[in-house]
């Protein structure tokens, strides 16, 4: 699966791939294969990414359009 949303933000934002390469503490071409959907990310590495552009993993798979992250969670952490 090739993430749209994903790619367009880097862009956007004038992003290397091997800046977030060194986010996630991988190689620029293993991101680079993320991106183009050659290998999976992990959820770990999603949940990374959202956290670095401040939105949802649901926009980052181009699973909604919108960029804004949900809401924290109010409920009690055990």
């Amino acid at each position: 699966m090739v993430f749209y949303n994903l790619r367009a933000l880097r862009i956007d934002n004038d992003i290397t791939q091997q800046t977030l390469a060194n986010v996630l503490g991988i190689a620029q071409n293993t991101y680079s294969q993320y991106e183009t959907g050659k290998i999976d990310f992990t959820d770990e590495m999603l949940l990374k990414l959202a956290k670095y552009y401040h939105t949802s993993v649901d926009y980052l798979m181009d699973l909604t359009d919108e960029k804004n992250p949900y809401p924290p969670s109010t409920r009690h952490k055990r």
